[in-house]
């Protein structure tokens, strides 16, 4: 009411002081107004700061599998999120080996016994050979003696699944870019975290080596 009974009193006083648009009525809402203003105002920042992310050394790759050194981007340390990768068939067959086309882009399928990584266990990330976006770790690679590389798990998001159109199996492809991975099975008593077995042509994978992740 202290309020109210000054504003009468300036009013009086001097009728310039305040619009003589503002009724009497107006002064319980001219008060509120005035309230409001100023809280805003106390709660308002001094000035806009721009802070940058929390970032971390991540691992970065260009579309022919290689590292983009010194890159530095905003990713979870345990799962990174691919993204959307989209070119026509014909700028893929550009840019890909004619086995890589066939088998990411036509789904073939390599000799079993063949392939780069079927027999290698070194430390380190494999990737889409196609666009490069990292779907397994070295440390869910099992030796399943099937003939192509095996993990018992992907990173999440990475892998998308598809059930072949006779309903037989379940396609793996690269979540980013769609590449032909390979097929997945369940349950077949491996001694793994997930009973899976993830059937992956060397062909599809390009491994970077832990020692060039962390330099």
């Amino acid at each position: 009411m202290g309020g109210v009974q000054h504003l009468l009193k300036l009013r009086m006083a001097s009728p310039h002081a305040h619009p003589a648009t503002q009724p009497l009525s107006a002064l319980p809402s001219l008060l509120l107004a005035r309230s409001s203003s100023a809280a805003a105002s106390s709660a308002r920042p001094a000035a806009s700061l721009s802070l940058p992310l929390s970032c971390s050394r991540a691992r970065a790759y260009c579309p022919a599998g290689r590292r983009l050194p010194g890159a530095v981007v905003a990713m979870s340390s345990s799962a990174p999120a691919p993204g959307p990768v989209q070119k026509s068939e014909e700028e893929w067959e550009a840019v890909l080996t004619p086995e890589q086309f066939r088998i990411l882009r036509r789904k073939g399928t390599e000799y079993p016994g063949t392939g780069e990584y079927d027999k290698f266990f070194s430390e380190g990330i494999y990737g889409c050979a196609g666009c490069g976006t990292p779907l397994y770790k070295s440390s869910t690679k099992f030796n399943s003696g099937c003939g192509w590389p095996a993990f018992y798990e992907g990173f999440p998001g990475a892998i998308k699944r598809t059930a072949d159109p006779d309903g037989r199996r379940v396609e793996i492809t690269c979540a980013a870019c769609d590449g032909h991975l390979g097929h997945v099975f369940k349950g077949e008593g491996f001694n793994t975290p997930t009973d899976e077995r993830h059937c992956v042509n060397s062909i599809s994978l390009k491994f970077v080596p832990a020692s060039e992740e962390a330099s």
